[in-house]
């Protein structure tokens, strides 16, 4: 099994000094992990940078009942625009306006009466657009960007991306210039069991040991994610790679609900432990309809490219 240099955080576990990575699939992923960091920090003595060229009122974490207006008035909500933040006059990526950006939102944070300061932004236009496209230009930003937000006690920031945005090689050097991989909030967790939401492949991550305790909210996540934006039971994938026990219960509640899909789909088990394996061996995967085996070996960084 892989073992990255870097560490992993669930989007809660953020904290000053995190330089934090995005790579999401599509905006559900995206909104999901930037809804609640923008949301977080609002709720709290935090200040929120976002350079963005989107509303206040659009962005994720301001949904039904947020005042965006009232948040940027008490300038605890920065919105800046790429124009503003990192743009020259003829409209190019200059990396070094973008850190001095940052760095004055920062350092007026304390002044401000803030605790910390949030920062986020998407380059992926940047990579998309043949005008602007800069790799060499963000790689240098966001080395820069890392060396002065990884000392602060003030300073977090979680950079995104789109996945589609650049190949994967380049996609790849983006990622190492960051000490953090940022990804959803677990749907469910607690000292037995953790399940977590995933997006490339679409699916769930399973980690510990699903009991008898845990079979309904494993069922309710399930449920849940199999149910595609048409309302069609689709087939999804199961990342097994941390999950050490289940018992017959449970594999009988994988079985019904793969007979329930529609269509031909299956439930596809990637990365199965030998702890599993030997209990879906056991019963035969034979009378295990609905049921597939998916990779042997799942990439530790997969889901956070």
């Amino acid at each position: 099994m892989e073992t990255p240099w870097f560490a992993k955080r669930h989007v809660s576990e953020i904290r000053p000094g995190d330089h934090g990575w995005l790579a999401y699939s599509g905006f559900e992923e995206r909104d999901r992990v930037i809804g609640p960091f923008v949301r977080e920090g609002l709720a709290t003595n935090e200040k929120v940078v976002y350079v963005t060229d989107a509303p206040a009122d659009r962005l994720p974490g301001l949904g039904a009942g947020a005042d965006a207006a009232a948040f940027q008035r008490s300038r605890q909500l920065r919105v800046i625009s790429r124009r503003d933040a990192c743009l020259d006059r003829a409209g190019g990526f200059e990396p070094a306006r973008m850190l001095d950006t940052l760095a004055g939102e920062v350092g007026s944070a304390f002044g401000q009466g803030f605790r910390a300061v949030r920062i986020t932004t998407d380059y992926s236009w940047l990579l998309n657009d043949p005008g602007v496209a800069d790799l060499p230009g963000v790689l240098g930003c966001e080395h820069r960007v890392g060396d002065a937000v990884s000392p602060s006690t003030m300073a977090m920031a979680v950079c995104q991306i789109d996945r589609c945005a650049c190949p994967p090689e380049q996609l790849a050097a983006l990622r190492d210039t960051h000490e953090v991989l940022v990804e959803v909030d677990p749907e469910y967790e607690d000292n037995v069991l953790r399940i977590v939401r995933t997006f490339a492949p679409d699916g769930l991550r399973v980690e510990g040991e699903l009991d008898a305790a845990r079979h309904k909210a494993f069922e309710d996540r399930l449920a849940r994610v199999s149910v595609g934006p048409d309302g069609r039971r689709r087939g999804v994938r199961l990342n097994l790679s941390r999950l050490r026990f289940i018992d017959l219960r449970g594999l009988h509640l994988l079985v019904r609900h793969a007979v329930s899909l529609d269509g031909d789909d299956a439930l596809i088990l990637d990365g199965l432990q030998p702890e599993v394996e030997n209990v879906i061996e056991m019963v035969g995967w034979h009378r295990l309809p609905g049921l597939a085996r998916g990779r042997d070996r799942v990439p530790e960084t997969e889901d956070l490219a």
